[in-house]
């Protein structure tokens, strides 16, 4: 038999180290194991959960995946929060379609501002009607005048009062001066020979930066959270509560009073969780003092949950339903903690997945009257 006998290092690769064929031809895919894109970053931070914060926990942690990615799909960047040595943890998912090619470059130019048709979404209409049968309080045929007023995108109801001690509101034809004073919902309200009627209810969920102030206007010019959702609706809404300049985390619109009124009432004890980082490790006897109770200078705080989520106990997971300003701050502030990071993950029951940072999303109608009508 004939020997056949191929040198591929002096007849194919003139260079040294070259052993066997390029694997860089045209058409051939690269082999698993040299495909760095198929690894997932590790996320710092232990696994363990705990139960009032499992939820939250188990959402963070099902971005993970073993399974390896296409070489042709395209990959962003995510910021994932601190790990256990409060340094920024990030992960890599897919961009779905096209859509994903250029994503970098708007990024860079426009971090939150960016032309993003996936923000071009149309508004759900909410049908609230069986919800309302179940509702024990009957619903009142009359609201007040200004009420009426600020729901129809003209203005607050403090400044509705204004434009009727005028004398520039005409109900029915007749012109109203009388602060208090309800009318029904088929009555026809003027204002300036216009004739004005009850918006339709809109609720957008964000996902707050840091750097943005929550309030509807700024005197000295600075980032507001409006301008993170002027593009959602035409409608007038607003923010239900606040959150600090520097802390992240989910934060509610809408030009629903009632429901506004509802969540920022004490007694409805509406719950919220917190990722706290502080600056140092906290004690197990100040983690049991803080559930116990503590009294801040305004009076006694209770804490309904609070867990360690890192080893070097410098990341906390605490739940709360006090709303007082700048509460989880102070709560640790009063142990000589200093918060480096604040994040709410939980509010009303409604949670950040699917909704990256700086971005907004319109709750959906069982989101809506799970909070509505229901505690």
């Amino acid at each position: 038999m004939k020997k056949h006998n191929r040198n591929y290092s002096k007849d194919n690769n003139k260079g040294k180290g070259h052993n066997k064929p390029s694997d860089k031809k045209p058409g051939r895919k690269p082999s698993g194991k040299f495909d760095n894109t198929s690894q997932h970053p590790k996320e710092d931070g232990p696994k363990e959960g705990f139960s009032p914060l499992k939820r939250y926990r188990q959402d963070k942690t099902s971005f993970k995946s073993d399974s390896p990615k296409p070489v042709d799909e395209k990959f962003k960047t995510v910021y994932k929060g601190r790990g256990k040595d409060q340094k920024p943890v990030f992960a890599t998912e897919k961009i779905e379609g096209e859509k994903g090619q250029n994503r970098s470059k708007k990024f860079k130019s426009s971090r939150f501002f960016s032309k993003d048709k996936n923000q071009q979404v149309e508004k759900p209409e909410y049908n609230f009607k069986k919800a309302e049968k179940r509702v024990s309080k009957p619903k009142t045929e009359e609201i007040r005048l200004n009420k009426y007023i600020a729901n129809s995108g003209i203005c607050s109801r403090r400044d509705a009062d204004k434009l009727i001690e005028k004398g520039e509101i005409k109900v029915n034809g007749e012109v109203i001066t009388e602060l208090g004073h309800r009318v029904k919902r088929y009555d026809k309200v003027y204002y300036k020979g216009k004739l004005i009627n009850p918006e339709k209810p809109v609720y957008v969920l964000l996902n707050k930066p840091k750097d943005f102030i929550t309030t509807t206007d700024d005197p000295m010019n600075r980032k507001t959270v409006m301008h993170l959702v002027e593009k959602a609706c035409d409608e007038r809404i607003f923010p239900v509560g606040r959150l600090d300049r520097n802390t992240t985390g989910l934060l509610l619109f809408t030009n629903d009073g009632e429901l506004a009124a509802k969540l920022s009432h004490p007694s409805e004890k509406i719950k919220k969780i917190y990722q706290v980082t502080l600056d140092k490790p906290i004690s197990k006897s100040e983690v049991e003092e803080i559930l116990e109770g503590i009294t801040l200078e305004d009076g006694p705080v209770h804490v309904d949950d609070l867990q360690v989520l890192s080893k070097d106990r410098t990341i906390l997971g605490i739940e709360i339903h006090v709303g007082k300003n700048r509460i989880v701050r102070r709560i640790f502030a009063h142990f000589g903690y200093e918060v480096v990071a604040l994040d709410r993950v939980t509010y009303a029951g409604l949670t950040k997945k699917d909704l990256s940072r700086g971005k907004w999303r319109f709750l959906t109608e069982k989101e809506v009257i799970n909070i509505k009508f229901f505690k």
